[in-house]
């Protein structure tokens, strides 16, 4: 886990490893499955909602699939930071 994990489970805290998390991993972005794991953020969805219709953060939303630590093949979301801000009808 990120040194960013010592900073709080508040929801701003999630929401700060989650942009970081965003900003390093450029255009790979990172999962569902990475952002449980990795960054100690249960709801992604939610804080990724909240960076783009409070922050105006231009997110794209990936669906993959993925295997988590136990070896189990899921359907998930691939977060990938976008330039620009958040168009709120959808519009990127």
């Amino acid at each position: 886990m990120s040194r960013l994990n010592d900073i709080g489970n508040s929801t701003s805290a999630q929401r700060l490893r989650i942009l970081t998390a965003l900003e390093a991993a450029g255009p790979l972005g990172i999962t569902t499955i990475e952002a449980r794991e990795h960054h100690d953020v249960m709801a992604p969805a939610a804080r990724v909602h909240e960076l783009r219709h409070v922050n105006g953060k231009n997110i794209a939303t990936v669906y993959t699939e993925a295997v988590n630590a136990q070896g189990h093949k899921h359907t998930n979301a691939r977060y990938v930071l976008l330039p620009g801000e958040w168009d709120d009808c959808g519009k990127h």
